[in-house]
């Protein structure tokens, strides 16, 4: 019996025009494909007609599928020959638990490929006409979860509240308050804009811009329900571009 390598494919945000021709091969040929909860149904329809389709996903303080399950199933699809692919959303290596699939796959004495996708913040993040990083403003930008599995995840807030600094927060929608206060807490200024975008690349995308001080409020309004990257420190360019043009004419 041949063993096939299990390929970790990121899916990306999810537009299926943005996947590696790598991906849409892999899907092709697959027999089983364990999804995450926000691999999009466009993703998913390229899977070819022999493929099983196991919906292995986790929500942030919700129902989820055990790790523990999700590697058993992994091992067992690949040890029994079949062509199995773990679709991880965005990039499988940016919060997707990859390092405990591999572990698993590893220790049971078999192989497997990563095939790199489009993480969230560089889709959010294009959408909004911006760069992540930019001369000047910041040489750096932080990855950040809004939660773990003890809760809302704390980070080096004092660092982030400096200036000029920029973050992607994952799986940050509920985690806004307790965000908002830390940065209050060290310092960031109030106005700094934050900008969080829903479905980033997805015909149903939005873009909810705001300030640090009222994050909350702004997110709660706009209700949310879709996968979002919250980004730190940037304005979609249209609106940043109008802000300046009223401070010049002193409307400030």
């Amino acid at each position: 019996m041949t063993l096939h390598p299990v390929l970790f494919v990121g899916a990306g945000p999810g537009a299926p025009d943005l996947l590696t021709l790598k991906a849409a091969r892999a899907l092709a040929e697959a027999e089983v494909i364990l999804h995450d909860r926000l691999a999009s149904d466009a993703i998913l329809a390229l899977a070819g007609p022999q493929a099983r389709l196991v919906d292995v996903g986790k929500e942030g303080f919700g129902p989820s599928a055990a790790q523990a399950d999700i590697n058993e199933r992994l091992v067992a699809f690949a040890a029994a020959g079949l062509r199995v692919v773990r679709l991880k959303a965005g990039d499988p290596t940016v919060f997707g638990r990859l390092d405990e699939e591999l572990e698993a796959i590893t220790a049971a004495g078999l192989g497997y490929q990563i095939v790199p996708g489009i993480t969230a913040a560089s889709a959010a993040v294009a959408s909004l006409g911006q760069s992540l990083t930019r001369r000047g403003r910041n040489a750096s930008v932080r990855f950040l979860t809004g939660h773990d599995m003890q809760g809302f995840a704390d980070h080096d807030w004092r660092a982030l509240a400096r200036p000029g600094e920029v973050a992607a927060i994952y799986m940050g929608k509920r985690a806004a308050r307790f965000v908002q206060g830390r940065l209050l807490m060290f310092g960031a200024d109030p106005a700094t804009p934050v900008t969080a975008v829903e479905n980033a690349s997805r015909p149903d995308q939005r873009i909810v811009a705001t300030s640090l001080a009222a994050l909350p409020a702004t997110l709660a309004e706009a209700a949310l329900s879709g996968p979002a990257v919250i980004l730190f420190g940037l304005a979609p360019r249209a609106a940043q571009a109008a802000v300046r043009t009223l401070a010049a004419e002193g409307a400030f």
